[in-house]
């Protein structure tokens, strides 16, 4: 059976798909535009729908077919370039998303333990919001996505690794900083802190739901050690679901950590993935690594 495409085309689909435009592929390739064009119409001839649409001011953007394809596509490409550089004993390759507020406290020991242990992978890792981080998997651009399992799309499997439980942050010496556990009731009186990014503040908001009184935002910020420093400083209690200890934030003000009462709901922290992912070897090992990297101590 004669194969309609060549990996020369394949890879210029996914380098329009990675920047956005035909003259960027161009360059990253170093091949002409046209040439690029030409590919990409004959990715399309083959697969008789459009891959791309055209958007004014935004580029070159993949149609759900489009999507659809690219990730078959880059399961593809890995396995090529697997095998044709010899198989056995060659690096592996893993594209690792991590959720923005997880992967600094958990990425990058969970991926050099992993490497110490199968020398021959080479993990990357991809940082990103939990809404980045699904677009990217469904277009095929990480393998695996280490997140909280909330607002998680119904196609993506799930392994789960640890519990996350929220809790409270508080500034030194406030008045609920001595307790063994704060309440929404007793948080929903306080100035709010949340974090902003998509999932994440219609969880944290849903913590305090049940209280009596309306809950008052007084401020948002994407980053979590934001988040600490301004409760730090006073402008607010924060909730966070970040396993981080008490301590000192950046700019040397002591922060208080709170469990919270009442049974607030629980998530977890896990990896999601394609289905088809996980045939490959070295996403099977990594899974397994996960599992027992999170495991509690015997």
């Amino acid at each position: 059976m004669n194969i309609p495409l060549t990996f020369r085309q394949v890879e210029i689909l996914l380098a329009v798909a990675d920047t956005g435009s035909t003259a960027a592929a161009s360059r990253v390739l170093n091949t002409s535009q046209p040439s690029v064009s030409h590919a990409i119409a004959r990715c399309e001839e083959v697969f008789g729908q459009k891959l791309f649409v055209r958007i004014p001011g935004r580029g070159m953007e993949l149609t759900p077919f489009g999507q659809h394809k690219a990730a078959q596509l880059r399961e593809l490409e890995k396995q090529a370039r697997w095998v044709l550089s010899g198989g056995e004993g060659t690096p592996e390759f893993l594209n690792l998303g991590v959720f923005s507020t997880l992967g600094p406290r958990y990425a990058p020991q969970l991926v050099r333990r992993f490497t110490e242990i199968r020398p021959d992978a080479e993990v990357r890792i991809r940082e990103g919001d939990l809404q980045t981080l699904f677009d990217w998997l469904s277009e095929g651009r990480i393998d695996l996505a280490l997140i909280y399992d909330f607002g998680i799309p119904s196609d993506f499997a799930i392994t789960p690794l640890a519990p996350a439980e929220p809790y409270a942050l508080l500034p030194h010496g406030h008045r609920l900083a001595r307790q063994s556990g704060v309440s929404a009731e007793d948080l929903a009186q306080e100035p709010i802190i949340l974090m902003n990014l998509p999932h994440s503040r219609g969880y944290f908001l849903l913590l305090l739901q049940n209280a009596r009184f309306p809950v008052r935002v007084a401020h948002e910020t994407g980053s979590i050690e934001m988040l600490r420093s301004m409760v730090a400083n006073g402008f607010g209690a924060g909730l966070l679901a970040t396993d981080l200890p008490d301590g000192i934030c950046y700019d040397g003000n002591p922060i208080v950590r709170v469990p919270l009462t009442g049974h607030p709901p629980l998530h977890q922290i896990a990896l999601a993935h394609r289905g088809a992912a996980l045939k490959r070897p070295v996403i099977q090992a990594f899974t397994a690594f996960a599992k027992s990297f999170f495991a509690p101590p015997d």
